[in-house]
This record gives C-alpha cells, sequence and structure tokens, in this order.
C-alpha cells in the first residue's frame, strides 16, 4: 500500500473511533474545527477588502 493511503486509514480508523467512545467530544472537535476554518475565511475577506480599498 502507499504510505497516503495507510495515513488516511489511520486517520479514518481514529475518527471512528473518537465518535464511538466520544461522541461529545468529537462534537466539539467539529466546533473547533469549523471556527478554525470560519476565522480563516474572515480573515482571507478583511485581506482582499484591503486590497480592494487600495491597501488602505
Amino acid at each position: 500500500m502507499e504510505p497516503k493511503k495507510i495515513v488516511l486509514f489511520v486517520v479514518v480508523i481514529f475518527a471512528l473511533y473518537v465518535i464511538i467512545t466520544d461522541p461529545a467530544k468529537a462534537a466539539d472537535y467539529v466546533q473547533i474545527g469549523f471556527e478554525g476554518v470560519s476565522s480563516a475565511a474572515q480573515s482571507v475577506g478583511d485581506f482582499m477588502t484591503w486590497v480592494a480599498n487600495g491597501g488602505k
């Protein structure tokens, strides 16, 4: 097997383990992930607004 497939398999197994053993903690992890993505998107939007305004 390719190393990339092995790593993906291990990550999927770990995710399933966390979901099955502690669903509340898994939900917290998902929320943290979405907050991180949202924050990154907001930062990109702020930067693009700054660029569109001529860097002022």
